[in-house]
């Protein structure tokens, strides 16, 4: 949050500037080094846990266990500080002597959470907007290691439990970036005299990359916000509109709030059990949009998305009804199909990771479509995919000069979404549109001119189909990368 200033006189802006660096307060000391989030009198604490859904995991999923080794977890009051400034906190300076292996496949054995990250620390009262998550590389040492293959971050198949290392980036040098975007309230508010329980939860379905040569690489999805350390949590159960049976398995379930720009965004996600239920828990306290998507298991046809608004944590919605569509299975989905294409500040072609998801305008609001879990590798609500030289994709296609490119394709429901307000009762859904309007939105971690590009205005489905290739126009094109 930047500081504005109150003096227009020119004549008295240098006092002021004196003054704001001079003054002795936390407040204006943060204000001046960084122009951003605030820091006030006072000390507070802060604990740490992690939580994850375990959405991927046996049977259903390929992975047994994902570990993960944390060596450290920092904070900073500005959105904009780099790894090396100064202003860090150390919210858990006992991992760097006892690093912290957690597998996020793992059950919960404390309210919803995997494990605490050290004792409560004591840290200046104020609003952070930035966390840090810091991974151990594989020469470090780790006591009682899961990966019995030497390594600090690994994953164990569900197929045959074999070992593979969890290949990282720069994650063990300059740590998991989690913005002001991703934590619950665009920041940690941490009040004098009181101690906050920090909740990150690790997206480990949509975390992981099969690269090409079989290897396992980690392309962190993380969240954060204050938490309960009493459960708190959002459930409810999934049906078939026609027959009342309970959707078992093949329904993807997303937790979503809105962003600064108005686009509802997945903050958790899940795959109902076998008997249709779901839960979302812990949770950061507040309003969600509840966004379903799922597929018949009769015949494969794509259930249309469902979505109930205004559901407050420790609220059920009841048994949300999917409804299937009037056309042929073969009908029930499109696919949205176009071009990522990267390159660097010298306009030449360099590799990234973009995260894409589905975005459909219903009511005027534009919600994150999951992706349905037997079409999207590990069981992510989006598609993450990586630049490359080309030709590559299906059909092969020749990048663009100056360009690594990658096809997508995206499937995703052909039938209107129906919306409803929660109710206690149970939300009255209604269908505001027959069909669709969808666009491709794509988020990369790389330092790009935009981090975000996507494929507005949103396209309208016509016709009735089969909508095997809708054409989204213009490609998605990062540039200025690093």
């Amino acid at each position: 949050m930047e500081l504005k200033q109150a003096v227009s006189l020119r004549k008295f802006l240098p006092l002021a500037i004196a003054a704001c660096c001079f003054t002795v307060t936390a407040l204006f000391m943060a204000a001046c080094s960084s122009m951003r989030g605030t820091v006030s009198d006072g000390m507070g604490k802060v604990s740490v846990m992690v939580s994850d859904p375990a959405t991927c995991a046996t049977p259903n999923g390929p992975f047994s266990h994902v570990y993960v080794t944390i060596t450290d977890v920092q904070a900073h009051v500005s959105t904009s500080a780099g790894p090396s400034d100064s202003g860090w906190v150390d919210l858990t300076p006992g991992l760097k002597t006892a690093p912290k292996q957690v597998d996020l496949l793992g059950l919960a054995s404390n309210q919803c959470f995997l494990a605490t990250l050290g004792d409560s620390q004591q840290l200046q009262a104020g609003k952070y907007q930035q966390i840090r998550i810091i991974l151990a590389g594989d020469s470090t040492g780790i006591s009682n290691n899961a990966c019995t293959n030497g390594s600090a971050n690994c994953v164990q198949l569900s197929k045959d439990s074999s070992i593979h290392t969890l290949n990282l980036s720069s994650e063990a040098q300059t740590g998991i970036k989690i913005p002001a975007g991703q934590i619950a309230g665009g920041g940690l508010t941490v009040a004098a005299g009181k101690t906050t329980d920090l909740d990150i939860d690790f997206q480990t379905c949509q975390s992981i990359v099969q690269e090409g040569n079989g290897q396992y690489r980690l392309k962190p999805v993380l969240h954060a916000g204050e938490v309960s350390t009493v459960s708190a949590s959002i459930n409810g159960s999934v049906i078939d509109a026609s027959t009342g049976k309970a959707v078992a398995g093949t329904a993807w379930v997303a937790l979503e709030q809105p962003d600064a720009g108005g686009v509802d965004r997945v903050v958790q996600s899940t795959i109902a059990n076998t008997d249709g239920t779901f839960v979302f828990c812990p949770l950061p306290a507040g309003n969600y949009d509840v966004v379903i998507s799922g597929i018949r298991s009769s015949d494969g046809a794509l259930y249309a998305p469902t979505i109930v608004t205004g559901v407050a944590v420790g609220d059920t919605t009841g048994a949300v009804k999917l409804n299937a569509p009037v056309l042929a299975a073969a009908s029930s989905f499109a696919n949205l199909t176009g071009l990522v294409t990267s390159a660097n500040t010298s306009n030449a072609p360099t590799a990234i990771d973009v995260t894409l998801a589905a975005l459909a305008t219903v009511n005027g609001k534009i919600y994150t479509i999951p992706q349905q879990p037997a079409a999207t590798p590990f069981y992510g609500v989006s598609q993450v995919v990586t630049t490359a030289a080309g030709p590559v994709g299906t059909p092969p296609v020749a990048c663009p000069s100056g360009t690594d490119c990658i096809n997508y394709s995206l499937p995703v429901p052909s039938t209107g979404a129906y919306i409803g307000a929660w109710s206690a009762s149970g939300a009255t859904l209604a269908q505001p549109a027959a069909l669709p309007s969808y666009a491709v939105d794509g988020i990369t971690t790389s330092t790009c001119s935009a981090a975000e590009v996507n494929s507005n205005p949103p396209l309208a489905l016509t016709g009735t189909g089969p909508f095997t290739s809708v054409a989204i126009t213009p490609n998605l094109a990062f540039t200025g990368c690093q």
